[in-house]
Parts: structure tokens; sequence; C-alpha cells
């Protein structure tokens, strides 16, 4: 986002909406008890039923006498599955180094700061990879894609975009959303370049570092997409082999295979699909494939689920202000 009018757009908005039918494929969903929403304003922690569109508060940090909230801007979310733990980013004031990640049991207690202000720029989408027991983020003025450990220990930068001095408000370089392919070491993020300015890019990098790479210098860099409108939110479908994203620039929600042709040119690729347009400032994104649906956040006030060729969208009653990340569990 850039200036005041982007980052801290739509807080007084709602996005109300009617449920429809549900979105996923009759014969598709897995045994077991389906997974929740959790998500987030700007700054408080929701989870609601995507079925019945019952939702609750887990965790409020704005004022007790209404105001809006100063330097505090939630935006990624992630929940660990087998403890039920809420992990997330808080932007702070983007143009300051103090942006942190928190932590809160899946009751909305025990709210913890794991990396406090200074141990992230303005740290954006948020994923986390169990087995290895790591966090990773993307950092938007930090230019940087890092990870650490469940505890906020260990951070680590994986790839850095720029210099956070020397290339100030070069949106180019500004990285944003972040998604995993831990069985086959591969991290995926967005860089959104300016708003609506087709300067997006997709880009994937390894887990680990080549030899002979650095943090500026990854070896192991490729670029998926190129000339984007304003590439947003990330996640994938490992089955399918496809990345699906929001963009603010055009306001969709697309999908494109992983693996692109040998040769391919990331600026004038043709298998990118929009599957959803019309949101209001998109924003987060999360996908359900056993249950063939997905589910989409916008800083419009707006949250919804739709299959995940884009049929079936619904809308779910929402509170006022903002919405941002997004994840199911």
């Amino acid at each position: 986002m850039t200036g005041v009018d982007r980052r801290q757009l739509f807080v007084g908005l709602a996005g109300s909406a009617v449920l429809a039918s549900c979105a996923s494929v009759p014969g598709l969903a897995p045994a077991g008890p389906a997974p929740r929403l959790y998500y987030l304003g700007q700054s408080r922690v929701y989870t609601a039923d995507p079925d019945t569109g019952a939702m609750a508060t887990l965790l409020d940090q704005s004022p007790a006498d209404g105001s809006r909230p100063q330097g505090m801007i939630y935006d990624g979310i992630a929940v660990h599955t087998a403890t039920g733990q809420i992990f997330w980013t808080d932007m702070g004031r983007p143009a300051e180094r103090d942006g942190t990640i928190m932590r809160c049991e899946k009751d909305g207690s025990g709210l913890t700061t794991i990396v406090p202000a200074g141990g992230a720029f303005t740290p954006k989408q948020l994923k986390i990879d169990e087995t290895a027991g790591k966090l990773y983020w993307a950092d938007r003025e930090g230019m940087a894609v890092k990870r650490c450990n469940l505890d906020g220990s260990g951070i680590e930068t994986l790839v850095l975009t720029g210099n956070a001095v020397v290339d100030k408000g070069d949106e180019t370089r500004w990285c944003v959303g972040v998604a995993l392919d831990p069985a086959r070491g591969h991290v995926y993020w967005t860089q959104k370049g300016g708003d609506n300015a087709s300067q997006g890019m997709i880009r994937r990098i390894g887990m680990a570092m080549p030899r002979g790479s650095s943090v500026t210098n990854r070896q192991d860099m490729l670029t998926l997409f190129s000339r984007l409108p304003e590439p947003i939110d990330l996640d994938l479908d490992l089955a399918a082999r496809m990345i699906y994203w929001t963009d603010r620039g055009d306001n969709t929600i697309s999908r494109a295979p992983l693996d692109p042709a040998p040769g391919f040119d990331p600026a004038v690729r043709l298998d990118r699909t929009v599957v959803l347009r019309g949101l209001r400032e998109a924003i987060g994104i999360a996908l359900d494939p056993p249950r063939n649906r997905m589910a989409f956040t916008s800083l419009g006030g707006e949250i919804g689920v739709a299959a995940l060729d884009g049929s079936q969208r619904r809308m779910l009653p929402s509170a006022p202000g903002m919405l941002t990340g997004v994840c199911w569990a």
C-alpha cells in the first residue's frame, strides 16, 4: 500500500452480505470436522463458521473509547493445526521499523509478542511450516522474506529484494504475500509494485540457501510472473500444482500453474485465469482444496467463500472495518 489512503482505507465501512449455498462440492469433502475460518481486522482476530456465517471476536485490541487504533494494522494470520495457537503479523507504522508478530491460544487468551518491534519492519502475509517448526513472512518495507522459530527466536533472512534505506519507497521491491511448498523445499512470494502499476511479480526460491548464493544474490530465484497489476496474498493447491493470488490492482483472484513450460517468459504468460472479480481492495486468500473452496477478504470489509474455480461465490456477514489476512483451521 502507498500512502495513508491505501493503507488505512475503508476502516469505517461494513462488509455486509447475505449467505447463499455452500461452496463445497458434494462427495469431495473428507471425513472429520470441517475447518473454521480465522481472519483479521485492523486490531482484531475473528473466527467464523463458513457454512452458517456465525462469527466471534477472539481478541480485540481496539481502544476502549472506540477510536481508531494508531500504529496497529494486523495483516497476516496462520493457525498451528496441532496446537490451535494463532499467529499473526502487526505491520505497525509503515514508515518505521516497528512491526511485530503475535501469538495467542485458540480461544484468544495468552496474547504474546514473539517477534518484538525491530525484529520485523512491516510484516505482511504469514505461513507456518509445522514439520520444521518455522514461521515464514514477507516483510514489505523490509524488502525481504524471513523466517523464525515458533517462539520467535532464530530470525533468518532468506532473500533481500532491496535495501530498506537506499531503496526506500521503491514499491517494486516490496514483498507482500508468501506461500510454502515444504515437500519440494520452495518459498513463493509477491512483489506488489505501485498501485495498479503492472509492476507486480510472483517469485520463488528454495528454503535452503544454495552454495555460492547470498540473501542479495539468490542464484535459485525464479520469477514466475511479472507485469501483474498489483499482486498481494498467495496460497497454493499443491495437489493440483496451482498458485492462487489476490490482486488489488484489478481487484481479482487469479490462479495459474505452478510449473510453467520450459523457456516461458514471466512478462507474457497466458495461463493466468481470473476466477473472481469485483472485490473491494482484494487482500486475503486461503484455500481448502479437499473441500474445493477458498476464502477471501478485502480492505472494503468483505469476507467470502467460493469454489476453487470461482463459482458458488457467497459473502459472509462481517463486522465493520477493513479485513486483511484469512486462513482455515
